[in-house]
């Protein structure tokens, strides 16, 4: 499978962005965001996005990430996005001089959930990666780009057809940042079928 860079769509294209081979560098604009009501009770749905679509059920992408965010909650990584109620993304948050997040976010029918872990604020590169088996997704992250760790599996309720898929950056507050996104790869699913308890029958 080969990623095309020419099939990639925005939307909410930002002002500065740039595209050179397989390198995607965004600059952020202040006070964009994805999330949906919960918890804070307010809804932002302005964050530039830029993806591909397929209709194909059992696949992994792949992305590098560089940044050089350093005000709190400035953000990029890897996203897929149905619509302003139903997506999923992954991402380090800055917090602050101390640590940063890495989590990621699945909103389901108009309403987010956030889980994260706290890493060191000098992290400055992740890999993610993001398997489809059809509704049912997996994210994984990775230092190296070789060894994958799982962050989340998760059902997307609207993910029963085609769906898009690609990357995000943003600043929720009065600020801006680069993240470049590199060596993007489209592959057969590296997210294996479960070995373990059988599916339990369908009534």
């Amino acid at each position: 499978m080969q990623f095309d860079h020419n099939a990639l769509r925005w939307t909410r294209e930002p002002l500065n962005w740039e595209m050179n081979d397989d390198t995607i560098r965004i600059t952020t604009k202040p006070h964009t965001d994805l999330w949906q009501r919960t918890y804070y009770h307010f809804r932002n749905d302005n964050a530039p996005v830029l993806q591909m679509t397929t209709d194909e059920r059992y696949f992994s992408f792949v992305v590098r990430t560089e940044f050089d965010s350093k005000h709190r909650f400035d953000q990029c990584g890897v996203v897929m996005y149905l619509d302003s109620e139903n997506w999923l993304k992954a991402s380090i948050e800055y917090e602050n001089e101390r640590f940063q997040h890495l989590g990621s976010v699945v909103t389901n029918l108009g309403y987010s959930d956030w889980a994260t872990t706290e890493i060191d604020a000098s992290v400055k590169s992740m890999w993610y990666r993001l398997s489809r088996r059809e509704d049912d997704f997996c994210i994984e992250c990775s230092e190296d780009g070789q060894t994958f760790r799982q962050m989340r599996i998760c059902h997307m309720h609207k993910a029963t057809d085609a769906v898009s898929f690609g990357i995000y950056a943003c600043s929720p507050e009065d600020s801006s940042f680069c993240a470049t996104f590199s060596q993007m790869q489209l592959l057969p699913c590296q997210w294996q079928a479960h070995d373990g308890q059988k599916p339990d029958d369908e009534i």
